[in-house]
């Protein structure tokens, strides 16, 4: 079998394992933080974990589609390990930017939900005051 091709299949086996390792680690790390971005509403939780989960594996299994193609023809043993270490962390890069991007939005959205429940009054009003005329 050609180099090339044990390069690409290598190549192919660890970035799908990597992605759905990361995918899934992801999903169920992120439930909880979802639930308490969303007010406890665990079914709208559930949802959005789903969808990003599964805009998650579009991303990069199209990245990792789209990596594959080499113009080099890899010719002896240290050829493969170097095309797989270059393709392999840029596939890293991707995933720990797609990682980090996911935790920003949520904690924006987060934090706008926080600042939302801080401008409720603890104790509902219970009537009105007139003004005083010494203050």
């Amino acid at each position: 079998m050609d180099r090339t091709v044990v390069a690409y299949v290598i190549y192919l086996l660890v970035s799908v394992a990597l992605t759905v390792w990361v995918a899934r680690t992801l999903s169920r790390n992120g439930r909880v933080f979802l639930a308490d971005v969303l007010h406890g509403n665990e079914k709208l939780a559930e949802a959005v974990n789903h969808l990003l989960v599964v805009g998650f594996y579009l991303v990069n299994l199209g990245f990792v589609a789209l990596y594959l193609g080499d113009d080099e023809t890899i010719t002896d043993t240290r050829g493969v390990f170097e095309a797989l270490s270059t393709k392999l962390g840029v596939v890293l890069l991707v995933l720990g930017v797609m990682h980090l991007g996911n935790v920003y939005v949520l904690s924006r959205i987060r934090r706008r939900g926080v600042m939302e429940r801080e401008q409720v009054p603890p104790v509902a009003p219970q009537g009105w005051a007139a003004p005083t005329a010494g203050a």
